[in-house]
């Protein structure tokens, strides 16, 4: 699996014009789910996600994570473009990327361990179009990957 963390201010995810997703401080998370990634990947991930240690402590350093404050949320979105190869060519591959029937349910098994490590949690809907929305914190940008 693979996610891109991006620390925020706020961020939202509109599909046809409804806001279905909405945080304050915290971050958004951008999911890709790759063929061959298990459950245990999704565990692996939220538990990084949850512990990437990306906000300022008091003296202004990197070194907290988003459970470190119950007003921090996470914005998760699935987004199988993550998984595009482009070391060939100008047209991504998303042969990568795992089919929806096999996506989907890592995708809410990775949302549901971060609940169940205490994080609110707001998702987009999954093989929707969708209008995501966020003020980068920072900026702070990471790629993590299982």
């Amino acid at each position: 699996m693979r996610a891109l963390f991006q620390r925020v201010s706020r961020a939202s995810v509109r599909i046809g014009g409804e806001t279905v997703g909405q945080i304050g401080p915290g971050a958004l998370v951008l999911v890709g789910v790759r063929r061959g990634d298990t459950p245990a990947d999704a565990a692996k991930l939220a538990a990084k996600t949850a512990r990437l240690r990306v906000f300022d402590d008091p003296d202004g350093k990197l070194n907290l994570p988003v459970s470190a404050d119950p007003a921090r949320a996470i914005l998760a979105v699935s987004q199988f473009t993550l998984c595009a190869d482009t070391r060939h060519g100008n047209r991504p591959s998303f042969i990568e990327a795992a089919p929806p029937e096999e996506a989907e349910p890592l995708f809410l098994a990775y949302v549901e361990a971060l609940r169940a490590l205490g994080i609110r949690v707001e998702t987009g809907r999954f093989r929707t179009f969708m209008e995501v929305e966020l003020v980068n914190d920072g900026p702070v940008t990471i790629l993590l990957e299982t």
